[in-house]
């Protein structure tokens, strides 16, 4: 599993305040730079740089910030992450070449958006992130997503980008209160590669686990990404500080994928029988799938 460090973001309470500060003289690098070590180090393969809205100077922090980061870790790919589309453009005319090509992130399927966007891609040959995100919001099932997804992949393939340039995102929801979307997601997952071959797919998978207490947090993501991963999924937005999911991600916890898998293949496992660890991935499936009711008490029961 691809790993893109999330970490650095406008709303990071350190590293943020560098990201808002509109006077360039006063910005200090060296905060970001500690912090893209820091990701590189804990196993990401690409950074993510949310500026967020960046309504105001965008278009002049975006390449300040991509300066600064390609300083730290040359080699390491970027997803440039804004809705200002001028801050976009202006990250990209400064990026550097480096391991593999540098993302948008992300491309909604809103002709005013793509129509845009996607020729920015092919110019600064950029890989984007294709957000099924259309013009009714999130869509309601995986047949929605599918519809969404040929719309703006066939635009992107007239515009000379090819499958294999395209992260498919179809959009995780928190599965306390939009259980069945968890299930969606992995039903379109099973759709992607027959619509799209060759096309790669990611997610915000943090998502999933927006509103559980934080001491669930963790676990809701790194059994959601096992499951994902077995229906196609090549890449998430991933917590660098989360070291248990990391080793997942990278194969050093085969014994976590052997459940989860066996579970999805529908080997029930003898709940008692496990360890605790293993219980509460067992436990953490059942309530992804559907099969038990979401309680913020599900790992006591």
């Amino acid at each position: 599993m691809i790993l893109f460090g999330e970490s650095l973001n406008v709303i990071s309470t350190v590293i943020g305040k560098e990201f808002k500060q509109a006077d360039p003289a006063k910005r200090n690098p060296e905060p970001i730079q500690k912090e893209v070590l820091r990701q590189k180090e804990l196993g990401m393969d690409y950074i993510d740089i949310n500026l967020g809205p960046a309504k105001k100077f965008g278009a002049e922090l975006m390449p300040w910030v991509v300066n600064v980061v390609q300083e730290a870790a040359p080699e390491m790919p970027l997803l440039l992450d804004s809705s200002n589309i001028d801050a976009i453009e202006a990250g990209l005319k400064v990026c550097k070449p480096a391991a593999h090509p540098h993302i948008i992130n992300s491309i909604m399927v809103r002709p005013e958006r793509y129509e845009k966007m996607v020729p920015m891609a092919a110019q600064y040959d950029a890989d984007f992130v294709a957000l099924m995100w259309g013009p009714d919001g999130l869509p309601r099932d995986e047949n929605e997503r599918a519809a969404l997804a040929v719309e703006l992949i066939y635009f992107a393939n007239e515009a000379g980008i090819a499958n294999e340039r395209i992260w498919v995102d179809g959009i995780v929801t928190p599965v306390n209160i939009q259980q069945q979307q968890s299930i969606s997601l992995m039903n379109f997952q099973m759709m992607l590669e027959d619509m799209a071959p060759g096309a790669k797919s990611t997610c915000g998978l943090s998502n999933i686990s927006n509103g559980p207490p934080d001491h669930l947090r963790g676990i809701l993501n790194r059994t959601y990404m096992v499951m994902l991963e077995k229906y196609g999924m090549k890449a998430v937005i991933s917590d660098p500080l989360d070291t248990q999911l990391t080793a997942i991600a990278k194969g050093r916890r085969q014994d976590i994928v052997d459940l989860i898998y066996g579970m999805m293949d529908g080997n029930e496992p003898d709940i008692a029988s496990l360890n605790k660890e293993m219980q509460d991935y067992a436990k953490t499936y059942k309530v992804i799938m559907g099969e038990t009711l979401y309680s913020d008490s599900w790992l006591d029961i």
